[in-house]
């Protein structure tokens, strides 16, 4: 049980004027601060209004929510512009060899910008919302998401994400992070995407208004700034709608309970699954993925069928190469002239009963290290 120090009264009433704890943490306030900081736990005017046993309960809720940040590893930079958090890789966070998933670095990836918005003030809901937003009923939905991965971290790895986010037109925003290992200070992986609003209500896309856009540009880097700064960077490349026939595919895949998230449709992270679903076996045994660009077109809801289709991506300067092993049956990939491994792939995800796009992606492979 939580325990409250300094509130030794019977009355909750009493309890509710005497709870007062110091080290406010303001939403812009850094929270890299002595962990003796705890938060104030004032009423304010609505609150007397509350019965007295509502009144606690909300104190409780302030002081749990500070609780949470005095633990997590992560803060405002100086500036304000950016948020830095450190991870520790755990034991289910990795795979068979010790290393860990693209799936837990997506999924590290949406935590740390989901802390970030919490950390300016947005919504503490999950959803990372402005009150404006909230008030209209509107919500942040990923349009794309493109990684890159230099080095993948192993079990009991620290490695520390910085994240920040800035205007992207009309259409949405664009959110960028940088993965660094704490122990070595080495880049390991960098990560963009592009973020539209739609309505939670109608299911609709909306242009951002000028009263949202207000709200979240003084929280945004005054000149930008980009994980991927050189102008034709993989992060831009267009990629294709795959047509039928395809080389291989997975059919039939069905979003578990556990694949929805707090926006009521299946997580964006439950797409890199399904399109690793597709991928020939040949190369998951002996290569690792270096980048990933995913098109959400479409949102998929917890009892659509899902195909996971994929083929090759032959480029200028490709040839077709055999990727089995031992005389076994061989899947064919694409390498470059020059002998170096650059194994590209294009996928499509499609509702089994209509066919309609829902995602469109692109991965590109390369040798497994000798660890």
């Amino acid at each position: 049980m939580l325990k409250f120090p300094y509130c030794n009264v019977t009355d909750l009433n009493q309890a509710l004027a005497q709870c007062r704890f110091v080290g406010l943490l303001g939403p812009l306030a850094s929270r890299r601060q002595s962990p003796l900081a705890v938060v104030s736990c004032s009423p304010s005017s609505s609150e007397f209004s509350l019965t007295p046993v509502q009144a606690v309960m909300s104190c409780q809720q302030q002081v749990g929510s500070s609780l949470v940040n005095l633990l997590r590893l992560g803060g405002l930079t100086e500036d304000g512009f950016s948020y830095k958090e450190k991870f520790i890789i755990r034991g289910f966070e990795v795979g068979i060899n010790k290393i860990a998933t693209i799936e837990t670095i997506a999924n590290l990836l949406q935590e740390v910008g989901s802390n970030h918005a919490q950390s300016v003030g947005f919504s503490t809901d999950g959803f990372g919302t402005s009150p404006t937003m909230r008030k209209l009923h509107l919500i942040w939905v990923t349009a794309r998401m493109h990684i890159e991965v230099y080095k993948y971290p192993a079990w009991r790895d620290v490695i520390e994400i910085e994240t920040w986010f800035q205007n992207e037109g009309r259409i949405g925003t664009r959110r960028d992070w940088i993965l660094n290992d704490v122990a070595t200070g080495e880049v390991i992986s960098r990560a963009t995407s592009k973020w539209a609003m739609m309505n939670q209500d109608t299911r609709r896309m909306q242009k951002v208004s000028d009263d949202v856009k207000e709200e979240y540009l003084v929280f945004c880097p005054r000149e930008p700034r980009l994980a991927f700064s050189e102008k034709n960077n993989k992060s831009l490349k267009r990629i294709a709608k795959l047509e039928d026939p395809v080389r291989y595919s997975k059919l039939g895949l069905k979003p578990r309970r556990a694949d929805l998230d707090m926006n009521q449709h299946v997580n964006n992270v439950t797409y890199i699954g399904w399109v690793l679903e597709s991928i020939p076996k040949e190369i998951i045994d002996t290569h690792e993925l270096q980048a990933i660009t995913l098109d959400y077109r479409k949102e998929c809801q917890q009892y659509n069928v899902v195909d996971s289709l994929t083929s090759l991506e032959l480029t200028e300067g490709s040839k077709m190469v055999s990727v089995g092993t031992n005389g076994s049956a061989t899947a064919t990939a694409t390498t470059r002239e020059d002998g170096h491994d650059c194994h590209r792939f294009l996928h499509l995800l499609r509702l089994s009963s209509d066919g309609r796009e829902i995602n469109r992606g692109r991965t590109e492979w390369r040798k497994k290290p000798t660890r």
